[in-house]
């Protein structure tokens, strides 16, 4: 017999896989041609409240140098612009271009889908035991990572 953890860390990791999997093909049938990586990137950018580069390191859990390595991408790839502060120039801003926003879109379309077909078959409202385990696993990468 298979233990319920074992069953679980299998579930997690191929809804994971999955999830990028799709989405990636998604973005690609789309004419997106850029990383998961790089679209989470964008993500982060527009939800951060000050859309600066150590802000968004932050968000995204990684260092600035790493960061800057994907801006440089984004930059030349024509979907985030870069630029200093006028009156403190080692503040570096970020924003999101056209072609960032559309690639959003697209991305936000698919999580939308996908939660919709969560919703289909439940009543979340009524279910406190689906919406605590979920809540637990978010907890529990917010605070490991």
């Amino acid at each position: 017999m298979i233990s319920p953890k074992v069953v679980i860390n299998e579930l997690l990791v191929d809804v994971f896989n999955h999830i990028l999997s799709i989405e990636s093909g998604i973005l690609k049938e789309k004419g997106v041609k850029i990383s998961m990586t790089e679209v989470h990137v964008l993500e982060a950018i527009r939800n951060v409240d000050v859309p600066m580069m150590g802000n968004v390191a932050q968000k995204l859990r990684v260092t600035l140098g790493t960061l800057t390595t994907s801006i440089n991408a984004l930059v030349r790839k024509g979907y985030v612009i870069r630029y200093r502060d006028d009156k403190d120039r080692r503040k570096v801003f970020v924003e999101l271009t056209d072609l960032a926003m559309n690639v959003l879109e697209i991305h936000d379309a698919f999580h939308d889908e996908m939660i919709e077909s969560i919703f289909k078959d439940l009543e979340l409202e009524k279910d406190e035991t689906l919406l605590k385990s979920l809540e637990n696993i978010s907890n529990y990468f917010k605070q490991r990572y």
